[in-house]
């Protein structure tokens, strides 16, 4: 028996492994396309995180709001050719009822009046200044005011952070929001300020809880950081020999070495799907609090409202961490670009920057000095706000208006969706997904309640060694690259996946994303997976021998 001869050599494959996997995929689609040009097959690409779902209420809400606001602006002044006033504040909430009474049956009506009296009851807003703000957030005809975040679209957000983030068991205090394009422009940002603020500096050690989406691996290699990376690894396996993707306490107990500065994170992880076991949480809050209470840590939670009962570091030791949530993922609104990076009012971020240097402070004020008389007291998601454009152009900062009106509306719907009904049906669909997927294959699915299930990583070493026996993963190491099985599927059936190599998981695994592709591909993409790996095992079978 001879194996199937590919396009792609070993030396190219050995080639491509250096890439990140997010442009590794880009040889992979163009095989998958071949593939399905010329026979039936259709190419079934799980290799990007975007959902295939969209909640839609709260859209609904988004567009009948701005029939509103443009009601308002023609109200003010309307000319045929299609030139419009702007919004006007007095009066504008018995307006704003009328409509709502006389548009009862509009798409996402129902949000719009409980969102609207969400506010007037849990934060006492001013009625016409709420409303007004709605208007004219919808409309978009403001620089955003306040430029970090708008003053009735924060509370809002801050309140489902508190519900998804903390479990609704927040802190003491409360947290200041930056709205900001997405998770990744979170981590652009919060990676410049925290240089440009001494907080860390070149060639500091870092850690990296691993595998990891493939930026935080990359952004520390880049000659502006060059951070030493130590990496914490969710190396724990269960009595089978199977992948648990949970740290070891060897493995945190690294975080104990006062020279690392800074801990990034994220949770649950990216791609095993796993949030951190509340034991390790525990580990980590004492090692913070014990042993090394100078570590500032940066946690990325945009798939925690997966796991039920998630619980965030934000929450467990907000004096020293920087909480990333993205809206992308729950909601289906890549597009959209919104994301929040959450900050306890009283952190040590702030802290550390008073304790700065004579020189360092002088260097910073000398920065922030254009846009307050009172440097020195500018807080740093503040400071961050002003990094994002460049300081010089802080007057024009903040996340577009309609964004955050976008971004409320999703934080509303979820805050006044008290049964959780759209959280289930999330949550439902993609543990479906997963089990299909594994259904397929020949070795079972470990169950695990902090499993997200948004991703999935197969590790094809344990794999080879509990269905084959350890000599035929040897046999497989021997003649074949780690990313050799993604180039044969990508080719030979149009299933496109990533190698967890690339997030700093297992080399010889690989990633399938659970949310962008129709429930029942999932059944064949475990097929063809196992198609390939009986190949490969046939061959091994017959004495190893390879089509030339």
């Amino acid at each position: 028996m001879a194996l199937t001869k590919i396009k792609t050599s070993r030396k190219r494959e050995h080639l491509l492994e250096s890439l990140s996997p997010f442009q590794l995929k880009d040889d992979l689609i163009n095989l998958a396309e071949d593939e399905s040009r010329k026979s039936a097959t259709v190419m079934l690409n799980a290799g990007r995180g975007n959902p295939n779902w969209v909640a839609t209420t709260p859209r609904e809400a988004f567009f009948t709001l701005g029939l509103f606001g443009i009601e308002e602006c023609r109200r003010v002044m309307d000319n045929a050719e299609g030139l419009a006033g702007i919004p006007e504040k007095k009066g504008i909430a018995k307006r704003f009822e009328k409509f709502l009474s006389t548009n009862k049956t509009a798409p996402g009506i129902d949000l719009l009046q409980k969102a609207y009296k969400y506010g007037l009851k849990q934060h006492g807003y001013d009625a016409d200044a709420w409303v007004h703000e709605l208007a004219e957030s919808v409309i978009g005809d403001q620089y955003p005011v306040p430029d970090r975040m708008l003053a009735h679209m924060e509370p809002i957000v801050h309140d489902y952070i508190i519900q998804e983030m903390c479990n609704n068991e927040p802190p003491a205090g409360k947290y200041d929001l930056f709205a900001v394009e997405g998770g990744t422009a979170a981590m652009c940002y919060i990676f410049d300020s925290l240089m440009q603020n001494f907080l860390i500096k070149k060639g500091d050690k870092i850690a990296l809880m691993v595998p990891v989406f493939t930026p935080y691996i990359e952004i520390p290699e880049l000659d502006r950081y060059s951070f030493k990376v130590v990496e914490i690894k969710s190396n724990t396996m269960n009595k089978d020999g199977r992948h648990t993707w949970q740290y070891p306490d060897s493995e945190l107990e690294k975080l104990k070495d006062p020279a690392i500065r800074i801990l990034f994170t994220v949770n649950p992880s990216n791609p095993p799907s796993s949030a951190i076991h509340p034991d390790s949480l525990k580990k980590i809050i004492k090692i913070v609090k014990k042993d090394n209470p100078g570590l500032m840590v940066v946690t990325d939670d945009v798939y925690g409202t997966f796991v039920p009962g998630f619980k965030s570091l934000m929450g467990a030791i907000p004096y020293n961490t920087i909480g990333v949530y993205s809206f992308s993922k729950y909601f289906g609104c890549t597009g959209w670009r919104l994301g929040v990076i959450a900050i306890h009012q009283k952190n040590m971020f702030d802290d550390n920057i008073r304790r700065l240097s004579p020189a360092a402070t002088k260097t910073l004020n000398e920065r922030y000095g254009s846009i307050t008389l009172e440097p020195g007291k500018l807080k740093f998601i503040d400071r961050m706000v002003a990094d994002s454009r460049q300081v010089a152009l802080n007057h024009t900062a903040g996340l577009s208006l309609p964004q955050q009106t976008q971004m409320m509306l999703f934080s509303a719907f979820a805050l006044l969706d008290t049964k959780n009904k759209y959280k289930q049906l999330t949550q439902v669909l993609v543990q479906k997904r997963l089990k299909l997927l594994w259904d397929e294959l020949e070795i079972p699915l470990v169950k695990d309640p902090l499993n997200a299930g948004y991703y999935s990583e197969i590790d094809i070493q344990v794999w080879a060694g509990k269905v084959y026996g350890d000599k035929f993963f040897k046999w497989l190491q021997q003649n074949f690259e780690p990313v050799d099985i993604l180039f044969r599927l990508a080719e030979k059936t149009g299933v496109v996946l990533l190698n967890g190599g690339g997030f700093d998981g297992p080399e010889w695994s690989v990633r399938v994303s659970l949310a962008n592709l129709p429930t029942e591909a999932y059944s064949v993409i475990g097929k063809r997976i196992t198609e390939i790996m009986r190949e490969y095992a046939g061959v091994w079978k017959s004495n190893g021998t390879l089509k030339k």
